[in-house]
């Protein structure tokens, strides 16, 4: 049986570091976008029903958009996607060995991290 899918609330946007500090000043003070305290250190905002994580990341030389899809049964998922021939790219970002989730590409290269739902901020 297909497991069910659905989209997470949370969205990542992987910065370089020269534009990381700018970025985080554009959502706080710019737009004015309420911050995510509760999961100091990490940078989060308020972005409508959603959560916007900014992330630095050394390397970089542009800004990606990371999207979360939760499911109901990421084993299920996990050979859903490999019958379909969805790349994983796990080692992008590493999870913890008790994370229930894994990461996939999209056919436009956007990385989207499958979760259960109980493993979403």
């Amino acid at each position: 049986m297909k497991p069910k899918f659905e989209g997470g609330r949370n969205i990542a946007m992987k910065v370089p570091p020269h534009q990381y500090e700018e970025t985080v000043r554009f959502y706080r003070d710019v737009l004015g976008f309420e911050q995510i305290e509760e999961l100091l250190p990490a940078v989060g905002f308020r972005f409508g029903a959603n959560q916007l994580w900014i992330d630095r990341v050394p390397g970089m030389s542009q800004a990606e958009l990371w999207l979360e899809v939760v499911t109901d049964d990421t084993r299920a998922a996990a050979e859903h996607f490999a019958q379909a021939g969805t790349v994983r790219c796990d080692e992008i970002e590493a999870l913890g060995e008790d994370f229930d989730g894994f990461w996939i590409s999209s056919p436009a290269s956007i990385i989207h991290l499958v979760d259960g739902k109980a493993g979403s901020w």
